[in-house]
């Protein structure tokens, strides 16, 4: 099967294209409450960095054959940028202290918090998305859906949304919203995030997709509960990262977390995706609840609120569930039917 010329010539893929660009901020940003109806104005800009990296980085999975492996680390990547470089979310003091006081910061790094997005943002961002939109689109799943004429519409959307992103933020929400002073990282700093990425993208390009034993894999709806419990436990973790309890061993914190929402999962999941009987109804099973999942734990930043941002994301998230219900429904027919 012969790829896409571009992404404006070929109508095929125009559609799933543009739902990802969407997808991956409306997943990781909107649903769970971290862009809210008041501050919605920056969803233009999120789609410009992250929409337009999930399809770059789902592009270079597909045409070059990287598979989850390779998905991650460029998912890595991203995070690094979006974290070091783009925001500084992870290098700046945190705006967010729930208790008043730093929490797990060390080295001119939040070093909890840069762990979950580390962890959050690949996941939500690129796996959680493309899968989505995978869903929704089978029958393009297996191509990239740009080329060389998307290239030069994203690359040029990807650096002005990445300006913008980080004067907003840090030029302008820090010091005139926030009344923080402003924040320059140190140039190793910069120095250090640069090399790192590069460093996940080569190994990105040069790692082969692992081979092993495969295991039969588990239910669709036990693979829905199990993604929404780790979906919590990673709400948990930011919000330790944010100091919810400043007496936490951030030990415990690190530790606990690499272990349930990092190793546990890559040393099962890669077996279920390699057996036979992984069919699209696992996959949703396992987007589905993790998307719910996020939703719900992201509720808990909305207790005691009211308001358009409460009612926002009240209704974004039911209209949601209709949607993900009728996408199920789908799914379930094609799989009988296959």
């Amino acid at each position: 099967m012969s790829h896409p010329a571009s992404l404006s010539t070929d109508r095929g893929n125009v559609a799933p294209a543009i739902t990802l660009m969407f997808m991956a901020p409306l997943v990781a940003e909107v649903l769970p409450g971290a862009t809210r109806f008041s501050s919605i104005f920056v969803f233009p800009v999120e789609m410009c960095v992250w929409g337009a990296c999930a399809l770059l980085i789902r592009d270079a999975v597909r045409r070059y054959n990287l598979g989850w492996p390779g998905m991650l680390l460029l998912g890595l990547a991203l995070a690094v940028a979006e974290e070091c470089l783009i925001q500084q979310t992870s290098l700046a003091p945190l705006v967010i202290r729930l208790k008043g006081q730093t929490y797990a910061r060390a080295f001119g790094v939040n070093y909890v918090y840069f762990l979950w997005a580390l962890i959050y943002e690949p996941v939500f961002v690129v796996v959680v998305s493309i899968s989505t939109v995978e869903l929704i689109f089978p029958r393009r799943k297996q191509v990239p859906w740009i080329g060389k004429g998307g290239l030069v519409i994203l690359l040029p959307l990807l650096l002005v949304g990445s300006l913008f992103a980080w004067y907003s933020w840090t030029q302008v929400a820090r010091i005139k919203v926030f009344h923080l002073p402003g924040y320059h990282p140190p140039a190793a700093a910069i120095l250090f995030a640069t090399v790192a990425m590069g460093a996940l993208i080569y190994i990105a390009f040069k790692m082969k997709p692992p081979a092993g034993k495969s295991f039969q894999p588990a239910a669709a709806w036990l693979l829905g509960i199990s993604g929404a419990v780790w979906a919590f436990i990673l709400y948990g973790l930011v919000l330790l990262g944010f100091g919810i309890d400043p007496a936490f061993p951030e030990w415990i914190a690190i530790g606990g977390a690499i272990v349930i929402l990092v190793i546990l999962p890559v040393a099962i999941l890669p077996k279920f995706l390699r057996h036979s009987g992984w069919t699209g109804r696992h996959q949703f099973g396992l987007t589905c609840g993790t998307i719910i999942g996020s939703m719900a734990a992201g509720q808990i930043g909305f207790i005691g609120a009211t308001g358009p941002d409460m009612y926002f994301k009240i209704i974004t998230n039911i209209l949601t569930i209709f949607l993900l219900t009728l996408l199920g429904f789908r799914q379930n027919k094609r799989t009988n039917f296959a």
